[in-house]
């Protein structure tokens, strides 16, 4: 659940006039100055690309509707990766970069790789690398002491074993670790991190930009995150482009849902008690949080199991949720 993280650092420099929401991206990286979107592939595979209608913007980025999508979710990256020999983003490898967009941007929302290119931005404007620009700026002001994309090897020693759900519905544990040596940090993702930590996150976000006596954002900033920033677009359903690695996943079904500056937006009341209005989102691992600014609520659930979207854990986080508020209404 990196992407709250880089957000949040995101919308510091926007705060300081080092950055704006509308600017085109490719002011900034040059990389992004020139996109060109995939249409598709010819008779021997060979992948058919054409310029973007229109810039890239960081609101884009923000908001995933820059067109940039992620393979895991996409038979269209995934069939690219396979013909140009592109790394996955997960990898932590720059050639992830050489990604094309699969829409123009503003044309609709998807989910992707948007926020490692806010992460690129960030250090480009810093020019310090997002772990210390993290550490100095959100993790030793909110005492998140456990939070990093590096670990040392006291913390390694306490890192969660990760299970793969087998058909059987048991659990097998895996090998998994993101990189220690990244050719880059990622804004999208990598970060390791404690349910306790995360949660001064949360309640810094909840609080309106300050918690343990250390403002982080303006409170102004927090409800421009937390506000629809896709106008009539919606967010939908993300199919699974690789189901080792995540089911379907749509957290509200049926609901006309929206995004803010990184979040998932409930429109409508939730199945479990949380109100309309109401920000969220997951890691891959089976993570999830959300965050009640009506009745200033936020929880977070930390497993770490593949495929994502695992029912049997969606279940505990609903389980999870429904008694937290069954419990404060009887207070």
């Amino acid at each position: 659940m990196t992407k709250a993280v880089t957000a949040t650092a995101c919308m510091q420099l926007v705060e300081q006039g080092k950055l704006r929401l509308d600017q085109p991206a490719g002011d900034i990286l040059p990389e992004l100055a020139a996109p060109q979107v995939l249409e598709g592939f010819d008779t021997v595979d060979r992948p058919k690309l054409r310029p973007a209608k229109r810039p890239i913007t960081l609101r884009h980025l923000l908001t995933h509707t820059s067109g940039f999508t992620y393979s895991g979710w996409s038979e269209a990256l995934t069939r690219y990766e396979k013909a140009t020999g592109m790394p996955d983003i997960a990898f932590s490898k720059n050639g992830a970069f050489q990604a094309p967009l699969e829409f123009d941007p503003g044309d609709r929302w998807q989910y992707g790789i948007s926020m490692d290119w806010v992460g690129k931005i960030i250090e480009a404007v810093t020019d310090q690398s997002l772990e210390i620009y993290f550490r100095e700026n959100i993790f030793v002001p909110l005492g998140m002491t456990d939070s990093g994309f590096l670990i040392s090897s006291a913390q390694r020693r306490r890192v969660a074993t990760m299970y793969n759900r087998q058909a059987d519905g048991s659990l097998a544990p895996a090998p998994f670790e993101i990189s220690q040596r990244p050719e880059f940090f990622m804004g999208g993702g990598g970060l390791f991190s404690t349910p306790r930590d995360y949660m001064a996150l949360l309640q810094m976000l909840l609080r309106r930009g300050m918690f343990r006596g250390a403002r982080i954002l303006k409170p102004e900033t927090v409800a421009l995150m937390f506000q629809n920033q896709i106008g009539e677009l919606r967010v939908t359903e993300m199919k699974t482009a690789a189901p080792a690695y995540s089911h379907d996943f749509d957290q509200f079904p049926g609901m006309d849902h929206k995004w803010g500056l990184s979040f998932d937006i409930n429109t409508k009341a939730g199945p479990n008690g949380r109100t309309a209005g109401s920000l969220s989102w997951g890691g891959l691992l089976n993570c999830y949080y959300w965050l009640d600014p009506t009745k200033r609520v936020t929880g977070t659930l930390f497993t770490q199991v593949l495929p994502f979207f695992d029912p049997d854990i969606l279940a505990i986080y609903g389980d999870f949720e429904r008694s937290l508020y069954a419990e404060l209404g009887r207070t």
